[in-house]
Parts: C-alpha cells; sequence; structure tokens
C-alpha cells in the first residue's frame, strides 16, 4: 500500500522545522504578493526564503511555493519578473489556480512542477483530466468532495496525483463561491436555491490570537450588526483598530482590517466565525474546524497521494499535534494497523471551537461519536511553554512561557519521538528561586524534564484542563 505524502504549513522557519521535526514529509510556504491568507509570513524575504528551501532539501524534504490568488491585470504584468528569483531557488513545485498564470509559467518554466489549488475547486474527474492534460502534474481536490466522490476520480485517473485537505480551519466560501446558504439553510446557492443568508441578522466581536494561533473572542459586547453600517469593520469606528495599510488597487483599506474578528449569526449563538483579511480579500471561515483523522485509513485505501494540513498562520505548536496526529493514522494505516480512536482525543485541545469532519461521510461511527459530540474535557489542553534552553549541570529546562501554569498542574511534554505526561513538582524562576506558579506570557522559567524526555529535540508543554 502507497504511503501518502504528509503536507504541513509553513509561515516561518520556525514552523518548517516544526513540521519536518514531527513527522511532515513536505511543506508548502505562500509568497506573500500571489497567494491567499498571506498573514504572518516570513517568506516574503528572498533570503529567508532561500534557506528555507535549501534546508528542506538538506533534509530529503520538499517545499511548495503557494501562488493561488486570481489576479488582476497589474499583477499579471508584474507575475513573470516576480517569479524568476523565486524559482531561481527551486522549489519543488508552485500551487496555482489562475489559468493564466498556469500558462504562463508552463511557457516560461515547463520544468517547474505546478498543483492545481484548492481555489480552482475541482470536482470531477472530467476537470483533473483537463488539468493533466495541460501539464500539471497535482491536483489539490475541492473541500466540498466525499469519499465516494474522491474514489471515483482516483478510479477514472489512475496517473495523476490527487492532494486533499485532512485538518485546519474551513472558509466559509472556499469553493469562491457562496456557502453560507448551504451552511446555514442546507440550500446550495452553486444549485441555484440560494437564501440570502448573508443578509441575515449578525453579531460581530472582537477578537485575538492565542499562543496556539487560535481565535479567542476578547469578551464585552458585540459591535452593532455590521450589515447596519454596510461592511464589516465600520460599524462603530470609535470602537475599531485605526491602523490602516492598503487594499487591493492602493487605496485605504478598512478600519480595523488587520484585526481578526468573530461573527455570530442571530439564530446560532455561540457558533461564532472568524474573519481575517490581508490585502487579498476577507475570509469567513467556520465555526469548526475540519478534522478528517478518522477518514485518513480510507484515504490511504483510495490512493490519495498527499494528505494537506490547513494552517499558515497558526503556531509552531498547532504544527507539532498536527503532524505528529497524522503522521501516526498514516503509519498505522499503511501498516495495515486498525484506527486509533485515541487520535481523535489527542487533536481536541487543538481546537477551542470544535471539530467538523466536513463533506467527508455524513454519518459517524459509533466509536467515534463520543470524540465528535459530547466528548470528555479531560483530554483538552492548553499550551503553556516551549522548550527554549537547556542547562545539563542542573538537569532543567528554560522554558518560553505562553501561559499560566505551576506546581501541581499536570502536564504533557510534546516531542517528535513521543509524548510524556507529568505531574510539575518543581518550578524555578529565571533567577533560579524556586516559585510555586507562572501566572502568564512573557517570562522564562526552568524546570525537569521527564526522564524519558529528549532535551537535545523539540518540546512543548501543554497543561491539561
Amino acid at each position: 500500500m502507497k504511503t501518502p505524502e504528509l503536507l504541513a504549513p509553513a509561515g516561518s522557519l520556525a514552523m518548517l522545522r516544526t513540521a519536518f521535526a514531527f513527522g511532515a514529509d513536505a511543506v508548502y510556504a505562500g509568497q506573500p504578493r500571489y497567494s491567499l491568507r498571506a498573514r504572518n509570513n516570513e517568506f516574503g524575504d528572498m533570503e529567508t526564503f532561500a534557506g528555507a528551501v535549501a534546508e528542506a532539501h538538506a533534509g530529503g524534504k520538499k517545499l511548495y511555493v503557494v501562488s493561488n490568488i486570481f489576479p488582476h491585470n497589474a499583477k499579471v504584468k508584474t507575475y513573470l519578473d516576480d517569479m524568476a528569483p523565486v524559482i531561481a531557488m527551486r522549489p519543488d513545485a508552485l500551487i496555482m489556480a489562475d489559468p493564466g498564470l498556469i500558462m504562463m509559467i508552463r511557457e516560461r518554466w515547463p520544468e517547474m512542477p505546478v498543483h492545481l489549488s484548492v481555489q480552482s475547486n475541482t470536482v470531477n474527474w472530467a476537470a483533473v483530466k483537463f488539468w493533466q492534460s495541460m501539464g500539471l502534474s497535482r491536483v489539490i481536490l475541492s473541500r466540498e468532495l466525499s469519499l465516494e466522490e474522491i474514489e471515483e476520480i482516483r478510479q477514472q485517473c489512475p496517473d495523476m496525483e490527487l492532494e486533499v485537505f485532512v485538518h485546519g480551519a474551513l472558509c466559509i466560501a472556499y469553493s469562491g463561491r457562496c456557502l453560507l446558504s448551504g451552511y446555514f439553510n442546507h440550500r446550495d446557492p452553486n444549485q441555484g436555491t440560494c437564501t440570502n443568508s448573508c443578509r441575515w441578522d449578525y453579531k460581530l466581536h472582537e477578537a485575538a490570537e492565542d499562543a496556539a494561533g487560535d481565535v479567542q473572542a476578547c469578551g464585552g459586547a458585540p459591535i452593532g450588526n455590521p450589515k447596519d453600517a454596510g461592511a464589516v469593520g465600520t460599524a462603530t469606528r470609535s470602537a475599531l483598530d485605526t491602523a490602516q495599510g492598503l487594499a487591493l488597487g492602493g487605496g485605504p483599506r478598512q478600519l480595523g482590517g488587520s484585526k481578526v474578528w468573530l461573527l455570530e449569526e442571530g439564530t446560532r449563538p455561540g457558533e461564532r466565525m472568524p474573519i481575517e483579511e490581508d490585502e487579498h480579500g476577507t475570509y469567513i471561515l467556520n465555526s469548526k474546524d475540519l478534522r478528517a483523522i478518522e477518514h485518513v485509513q480510507r484515504l490511504v485505501e483510495i490512493g490519495v497521494d498527499s494528505l494537506k494540513i490547513e494552517g499558515r498562520t497558526k503556531s509552531p505548536y498547532y504544527v507539532a499535534r498536527a503532524a505528529q496526529g497524522y503522521r501516526r493514522a498514516i503509519d498505522d494505516a499503511v501498516a495495515g494497523r486498525p484506527f486509533d480512536v485515541r487520535l481523535l482525543g489527542e487533536l481536541e485541545g487543538l481546537a477551542s471551537r470544535g471539530y467538523t469532519d466536513g463533506f467527508y461521510q455524513r454519518h459517524s461511527t459509533p466509536e467515534q461519536q463520543n470524540y465528535l459530540r459530547g466528548h470528555s474535557e479531560s483530554g483538552r489542553s492548553l499550551l503553556v511553554g516551549e522548550v527554549v534552553g537547556w542547562d545539563a549541570a542542573r538537569g532543567l529546562a528554560e522554558v518560553e512561557v505562553k501561559n499560566g501554569f505551576g506546581v501541581g498542574d499536570r502536564l504533557e511534554f510534546v516531542q517528535p519521538g513521543g509524548n510524556t505526561e507529568a505531574v510539575l513538582e518543581r518550578l524555578f524562576g529565571a533567577d533560579g528561586e524556586a516559585i510555586q506558579r507562572v501566572p502568564g506570557s512573557g517570562r522564562r522559567v526552568w524546570l525537569a524534564l521527564p526522564a524519558d524526555a529528549d532535551p537535545a529535540r523539540p518540546c512543548f508543554i501543554a497543561r491539561f484542563l
């Protein structure tokens, strides 16, 4: 049985290194000017990007460049010149969506592999065959497909590489077309039955990203109703971020465009959908993240070539936990071992908003129901620190604190070789004095690692809730 590639996000060198350490075979990095969701991206600097490619290849891994916007004329004019230094760095493939840009790349650099982005919304085998005839080497299938539909595409296109998303945030309009209607009212606007759900009653909540890259509400009353002001970010000017950047076309961005917000539909209180914005547009995300680890076995049996984790704007901790879990699921599936349902629980702490398996399967098995609905909260965890140094003389690790923890807490030490749980017995401040608790981020402390932990390898520390 073929082992599929595990593809992880990389918005920084730290994420790249973490992804490879925890089992990823390849990473994808956005090209800020030409990729969607390009926030928090270090790879606009060519020197940094060159180092990332070299580091990946030195480790026998791959790096793909995301170049997947549908550009207006102004960006078409500069595209080939801007791509020349990128391609000179020899990334392993470009992830693209626009047919015109694909044509230009194929004409100028026919040897450069091109993967079709999920933004092109490929939902049938005929479209896969078309893109194969255009010289593309891989198609990233739409996130709207069921397992049965993916299997049919595999059968009809046996010699084309196929990739699917298995984990991470889901854009509500990830097909490039409105999906709010289907999400809220089970009527598909792409089939002619739109319910105009974009005009419904919504509330806007201020939000912030935590240490793990997760979006959390800041508290307080919601900011009016965005529809009353005509646009998100203009409802109450005094309450919004006044920082302005440049929008597409060079005009000023809306107030609050640099922030992350939460949108709450009136008939679904508590199901808050994150809103992000970059220079290319605004993205409304599902109130729940995608988690398809329970379907890895089936995807391996179907013969999917690459399983993709979303999250270029997330933290190294997120990448570590996600890559570690999916690596185990892939290895178990290839070896013929049954799916370990404990992997569902291990990923629970990564998504404070809960999970969905999207369109893959309509009903869950009885064994998985407890994790998908009404799961125990005992397995949830919170990132509290990252090991950044080691004092061999004292046998203590230096920890950069992300959230509060203290003596008596049950901690999980997350490492590439496996995770260890232990109750914290001793904790020392930066000055070496014993302390009982550290209140929160912005500090460094010292603690002893469990006996089977490796101080030479990356280590994240989580506290069970």
